[in-house]
């Protein structure tokens, strides 16, 4: 009997001592300031409350699970969306992402025809130095042969230090026997900005995220757009970054005085009371003549919305396209121990009229209240609308599929093909036999074509669902697709007019403005053309 009671009679134990010493220590603690004594008295809960765990849970975990469990249990509780704790691997992810800098020889991999593949060579890198090209095929690292290999298995041997070497073994068509190409590894920066101009005058800019110096790469656009009658800045499916370098970025465009945003943020040390701060623009607009329209979306969000409510607020550019994602709020990232770190929500920034970009969410991203939205008037006499993320002054919704679209892509997902490598691997062929070649423009062969669909019903997709319609869908995504693959960025966008509803409007309304002014006139007629459903290409 008495074996059978022991663990009762220890937990017994436990209270008892636990008892004896809270009133062994009470005069020292009647003399401790009441907040410390909490505090100490918190932390001793906490720490006895582990140990309990430890030494009675039924399931028996490490002291490293258990801690890790009581990190991720600290940051659900705040209930906050941004909040997270990243460990080394994902600090490395999030710097990568954060910057486009990583170290490496600079080159962009995919997995065609089951190779690992070079699918770009990036200017001015060890990889473009050393002499390879696209479309040469990866077949081993070092002394691993690459047999079998994902992307992710590539790309983790050739990355490394910067200034250590790599042996790159490549197979390039015409040449039986790979070639060993030795490369020092360096770090690598991959531009956040791409730009072009459609139609010969509209200059056309798009910024893929916020990162380091992405203000710099926008700021040597901008000083060589020369004669183009306006400019489509395209912030759509940017997941924004670093605040500072949005600020620097929206200064390029209003007058110096003007405010950027406002931020109302607590910092290290300020007794826990948030403080308001103020952005100003510093230098001289870039292109202060020149006409503007942002394109944004559901996707657009965090710094890309401060630029974006910038320009619109000061009557600097037409917003067009979707509502904005609305994540108006400021994280804190602070180093830990272990190369690891803490993003936790320390702030709320606003535009400069005073609009929150902040819409609540839960954990899983869902809206928590219900839209409160607020009128603002601009200096201009325009009417803003407020209430968490930018509202576009012409709403221009997202090209969806069409019925028979919609049919078509779930018949291949229900035979597992993989669309999207299918339609790469023909660009890429396509885009290599023009190279070779001596036409004058690229284009998609209309066997290359008729290839294509039966390898698409070899796979096992239904030929009855490849009707016209979804013929012609598959045409223009490969049409897009080969220009990309070319860099004819002008082409891409082109073709990419055809179902992109939004960019077809801004093309449009700044082909019929010469001024800033024109624009804001062409709203009301767009919004008409809305109202009565006319297509916007």
């Amino acid at each position: 009997m008495l074996r059978r009671h022991l663990p009762l009679a220890l937990l017994v134990l436990l209270a008892t001592g636990g008892a004896l010493e809270a009133q062994q220590s009470s005069a020292e603690r009647r003399s401790t300031p009441a907040g410390e004594r909490m505090a100490t008295s918190q932390e001793e809960v906490f720490l006895a409350a582990l140990r309990a765990v430890q030494d009675f849970a039924l399931t028996p975990m490490p002291d490293s699970a258990l801690w890790e469990l009581a990190i991720q249990g600290l940051i659900q509780e705040l209930n906050d969306p941004y909040a997270t704790v990243l460990t080394r691997d994902e600090v490395e992810n999030f710097e990568e992402e954060s910057t486009g800098n990583y170290a490496g020889i600079g080159v962009q991999i995919t997995e065609l025809n089951q190779a690992v593949t070079i699918t770009a060579v990036f200017r001015n890198t060890p990889a473009d130095r050393a002499g390879l090209v696209v479309g040469d095929r990866i077949v081993g690292v070092d002394a691993d042969v690459a047999e079998g290999w994902t992307v992710s298995d590539a790309s983790s041997r050739i990355r490394g230090e910067p200034g250590t070497m790599v042996r790159v073994m490549i197979q390039r068509d015409g040449i039986s026997q790979p070639i060993p190409h030795d490369i020092q590894r360096d770090q690598v920066h991959v531009p956040a900005v791409t730009s072009e101009r459609i139609f010969g005058d509209i200059a056309y800019l798009h910024l893929d995220r916020v990162a380091r110096n992405s203000a710099a790469e926008v700021d040597s656009v901008l000083r060589t757009i020369g004669d183009a009658r306006g400019l489509v800045f395209d912030l759509r499916r940017n997941p924004g970054g670093y605040l500072d370098e949005s600020l620097m970025m929206a200064d390029l465009f209003l007058e110096r005085g003007q405010v950027l945003a406002s931020t109302k943020a607590r910092t290290q040390g300020d007794g826990g009371v948030a403080r308001e701060e103020s952005a100003y623009a510093r230098i001289a607009p870039r292109v202060p003549d020149l006409p503007i329209i942002v394109l944004v979306d559901q996707f657009s969000a965090s710094a890309a919305e401060i630029v974006a409510g910038a320009l619109q607020d000061h009557d600097r550019a037409v917003v067009l396209g979707e509502r904005t994602f609305g994540k108006g709020t400021v994280q804190s990232v602070i180093p830990l121990p272990a190369g690891r770190l803490i993003r936790v929500t320390s702030g709320e920034w606003f535009t400069p009229l005073g609009r929150s970009l902040n819409r609540p969410r839960d954990r899983d991203g869902r809206v928590i209240e219900p839209d409160s939205i607020e009128r603002f008037t601009s200096r201009a006499g325009r009417t803003l609308m407020g209430g968490g993320g930018v509202f576009p002054d012409v709403e221009v919704p997202s090209d969806t599929l069409s019925s028979l679209e919609q049919n078509f892509v779930r018949a291949t997902v229900a035979a597992e093909i993989p669309l999207a490598l299918r339609i790469q691997e023909v660009a890429f062929e396509e885009a290599q036999r023009f190279r070779s070649g001596t036409e004058a423009s690229a284009s998609i062969a209309s066997e290359a074509f008729v290839g294509f669909q039966d390898r698409l019903v070899a796979d096992g997709l239904d030929p009855a669902v490849l009707e016209p319609e979804v013929l012609e869908y598959l045409q223009w995504r490969l049409e897009l697709t080969l220009f990309q693959r070319l860099d004819q960025l002008d082409r891409a966008l082109e073709v990419q007019m055809d179902r992109d509803t939004a960019l077809a409007a801004a093309v449009r309304m700044l082909q019929g403005a010469r001024t800033q002014a024109d624009l804001f006139a062409m709203v009301g007629a767009e919004r008409e053309r809305q109202a009565l459903g006319w297509n916007f290409r």
